[in-house]
């Protein structure tokens, strides 16, 4: 347990690393395109560098988990249903999605993170997905991120075990 724990903390302080090296490249960037012309240059220069990340959301109808992993797939938010509310028969209302979006939003801008890809899942077998996948794509993009793509990976059954109910089926 232990050994999974550093881990863990080894991948955050790596990852952390990357932004501060990123952010002092950006700032030599801007140093040097001021001295040599101005500043509007700089400013085009840093909103050129666009950091991404990948937003998993699963929505059932009892619960809404979001993971917010790196390109590479480590990961750099989570935040579920139940971390936001007490009442369990709110964790997958889309009013609980809002908040949720608003944690991760909170945890992404510490990674300077400006675009997102999002998965979108549902329960297997579901033809949709839960009330709380729009609520939280739509907060994200108020947020400010920039939605590159949107993308649902809900698992579909092909057959799959044999149903109850005999050769005949129910017969009422």
């Amino acid at each position: 347990m232990s050994k999974k724990k550093a881990e863990g903390e080894e991948k955050e302080q790596a990852v952390a690393e990357n932004v501060e090296e990123e952010k002092k490249d950006i700032a030599k960037v801007r140093e040097e395109i001021i001295e040599e012309g101005g500043e509007e240059k700089a400013e085009r220069r840093e909103r050129r560098k666009e950091i991404e990340a990948v937003v998993n959301i699963y929505t059932s109808f009892n619960n809404t988990v979001v993971h917010v992993t790196d390109m590479s797939g480590r990961t750099l938010a989570k935040v579920s249903g139940g971390m936001v509310t007490k009442h369990n028969r709110l964790k997958a209302n889309p009013t609980i999605a809002m908040f949720i979006a608003k944690r991760i939003s909170e945890q992404i801008k510490e990674y300077a993170i400006t675009s997102l890809f999002v998965k979108i899942r549902a329960q297997t077998g579901n033809p949709a997905p839960g009330p709380g996948a729009h609520a939280i794509i739509k907060s994200l993009s108020r947020e400010g991120f920039k939605i590159l793509n949107i993308m649902d990976t809900t698992r579909v059954p092909r057959g799959g075990p044999k149903k109850k109910g005999g050769r005949r089926g129910r017969r009422v």
